[in-house]
């Protein structure tokens, strides 16, 4: 068996650190996550940590990253299960709100990450998602299907209905009761940009 080469070993490394960092900030929090604890889950030193991400905010951008992309990924999959175009752009925005339920995505990507690392607008994974939006958006403006209006303030504006009710859903001291409303909401606003009523 061929010894692992020095980027194999780094990016193992990585992951170790990413997968021993999402514990411990679902378990504790990451005000409470100890660097020196979260290195020794994963067999490493706290020197890797500051190698790989510079400190514990960095490695908590990483987690949030590696989080929001899955959840990014599972509407995106949602999307297509619903046929794609106007239907899969709501099948897209339902299913990122309804992942608000999850305990782990509550915890760290809608209250600590907003709390540490800032504006959730800002981050690396809402902008892949801004972009596919926008991508979206063109084609359903090509077929003529939504009112003639920028694109990228489109996109933002959806984007940001989805991901502030996800925060609401998140936060909310009735999470299931919050997310009804929130979708319905969500919908009532993005519908207006039709040309036409969305058929059933």
């Amino acid at each position: 068996m061929a010894a692992k080469t020095r980027a194999e070993k780094m990016e193992e490394t990585r992951v170790k650190l990413i997968a021993a960092g999402r514990k411990a900030f679902a378990e504790k929090g990451y005000a409470s996550a100890s660097m020196d604890e979260l290195t020794a889950t994963a067999g490493l030193t706290r020197g890797a940590l500051y190698h790989n991400f510079g400190d514990k905010l960095g490695l908590l951008g990483a987690v949030v990253d590696e989080i929001d992309s899955a959840m990014a990924q599972k509407a995106k999959d949602a999307g297509e299960a619903a046929g794609g175009g106007w239907n899969g752009l709501m099948a897209e925005g339902r299913t990122y709100i309804e992942l608000a339920l999850d305990p782990e995505i509550q915890r760290i990507v809608l209250r600590d990450g907003p709390a540490f690392l800032g504006d959730p607008s800002q981050w690396p994974s809402q902008n892949r998602c801004l972009q596919a939006t926008i991508k979206t958006l063109n084609e359903l403006a090509k077929n003529g299907a939504i009112k003639p209006v920028d694109i990228e303030a489109l996109a933002r504006l959806l984007n940001g209905v989805a991901l502030n009710a996800a925060l609401w859903v998140g936060t909310s001291e009735d999470p299931q009761d919050t997310l009804h409303k929130a979708i319905a909401a969500f919908e009532c606003l993005a519908s207006g940009v039709l040309v036409k009523p969305a058929s059933e």
